[in-house]
């Protein structure tokens, strides 16, 4: 089982002319019998088995092996009476019937009847050569390059093809599949995510291999089961979900609007966190509840099908009306008497069992539906409207934290950008929230703003997720 992630095939080092794979850029249909070559080598035969390692330092230390990337310089050499001898392949210009290519430390060997000098035949096949030198061997010279990234989600690859690339996509697709064993489905997006669906999942084809879309991944230590074609998952984003859940501690309330199939959620929820997490698409939800259930973590994780708008608000309202809900984690080994005994027959203490009680009020609410997510922070008007002697300064409990992601613009300078995420909140809530609203601004420093350059998509299009607390004048707002 792989776990879903970005990968980048490394562009090898040009291999010299004598070891590339042949050459055939008609191909259309990938033929993997027609890469085979025979290289003509040159390899020392080692006499005695215990010299191997000192000829083998020694021809390494002077350079004189063959370097070439996924390939044993150590090879069997059968003799005439059947006998098995170890040999070391040597470098391409090293000629075994012409000692002037020999080094002063392979004649060196020679002469104390170390080693000899013999022809060797270096078969090369398919199987040797990686994706990006079987593929510039078949695609177009004028290409250049070759696609090199791409990511997994569980089995599946999935690419994100250029337009040039497309005549070339099945023969792409098979060598990836080939030279990638845990996968054994490859699909190309064949438009944007989102455009014909609300669940932010997008139209593919299949490449190679099979149909199957039921993919196991794993993210933070949990396990996710669904089937991709349904449901949104981003593998580039593993690294923000950690960033994000960091930012919440043990015991606290996270409402997620817009989860998915619990990203966020149910690695928080590993931390000990409550968390709400709702999602429009029913197959996200159901992923959710099995999600849950599979990571242990239901305790902790609630999930929801509901509208994201009507969710913000039934989040605040739910949990001031809710009965309080107490969990309790046994020490680790499950013991639940107070004491035990050692080797010796003394009493040990044991660590208390550690009791969280679910709070009342939303921590965090957290908004990944890049796209359209500001559209949504018009619900937190009037969220604690006639609750404000529950909130500072009339008690310790602040307002919540809210967590949107969006994207804007790719500025030159980023302060720009800043200020369009900004007005665009601004608009939503009623209520002026500038870049200088940051801890340590000139603004107003309860809102602690915080935005965070997630990651740039295109060229012309960056995501950011915006971090701020809800203002007073936006909380209790009369509505």
């Amino acid at each position: 089982m792989e776990s879903s992630r970005e990968h980048f095939q490394q562009v090898p080092r040009e291999l010299p002319a004598m070891f590339r794979p042949p050459v055939n850029r008609a191909m259309k249909t990938l033929d993997r019998s027609f890469f085979r070559k025979t290289v003509p080598i040159a390899a020392a035969k080692i006499f005695e088995k215990s010299q191997i390692s000192n000829v083998r330092q020694a021809l390494g230390k002077n350079k004189d092996l063959l370097v070439l990337p996924r390939l044993n310089v150590v090879r069997d050499f059968k003799e005439q009476d059947g006998a098995t001898r170890k040999g070391l392949l040597l470098r391409e210009d090293v000629k075994a019937d012409d000692k002037t290519t020999w080094s002063p430390v392979i004649n060196e060997l020679v002469e104390k009847g170390a080693v000899d000098v013999s022809p060797y035949d270096l078969e090369l096949d398919y199987d040797y050569w990686s994706y990006a030198e079987i593929a510039s061997a078949v695609l177009p010279e004028e290409m250049e390059e070759v696609p090199q990234g791409f990511t997994q989600v569980g089995h599946v690859l999935h690419l994100n093809l250029r337009e040039h690339w497309l005549p070339y996509r099945y023969i792409i697709a098979e060598i990836l599949k080939d030279k990638n064993p845990s996968i054994r489905t490859v699909i190309n997006k064949t438009e944007d995510v989102g455009s014909h669906s609300q669940f932010r999942t997008f139209p593919f084809e299949l490449l190679a291999g099979d149909s199957d879309m039921n993919v196991i991944q794993h993210e933070q230590d949990c396990e996710f089961r669904f089937d991709y074609s349904r449901v949104y998952w981003n593998s580039r984003l593993e690294t923000e979900h950690r960033r994000l859940v960091e930012k919440f501690a043990p015991g606290q309330m996270v409402a997620d609007v817009m989860a998915g199939v619990g990203p966020f959620a149910v690695p928080a929820g590993r931390k000990r966190i409550f968390v709400w997490a709702n999602d429009l698409n029913p197959h996200g939800y159901e992923v959710m509840q099995d999600a849950t259930k599979r990571n242990k973590v239901q305790d902790f994780v609630t999930p929801f099908n509901q509208d994201g708008r009507e969710f913000i608000r039934f989040a605040a309202k739910s949990l001031l009306e809710a009965d309080p809900v107490t969990v309790t984690i046994q020490p680790k080994g499950g013991r639940r008497d107070k004491k035990s005994q050692t080797n010796d027959g003394k009493a040990v203490e044991q660590p208390p069992a550690q009791k969280y009680v679910r709070p009342q009020f939303v921590d965090h609410y957290v908004m990944n539906l890049p796209a359209t997510a500001i559209e949504f922070v018009d619900a937190f008007q009037g969220l604690y409207t006639g609750k404000e002697e529950l909130f500072t300064p009339h008690t310790s409990q602040k307002l919540p934290m809210v967590h949107v992601y969006c994207f804007s613009g790719n500025s030159d300078n980023e302060v720009d950008d800043h200020k369009d995420i900004c007005e665009r909140i601004s608009e939503r809530i009623g209520f002026t929230i500038t870049p200088e609203d940051r801890v340590g601004g000139t603004g107003n420093p309860a809102i602690e703003l915080d935005i965070f350059n997630v990651r740039l998509v295109s060229p012309k299009k960056q995501m950011f997720c915006a971090s701020f607390r809800i203002p007073p004048e936006v909380a209790f707002r009369k509505v």
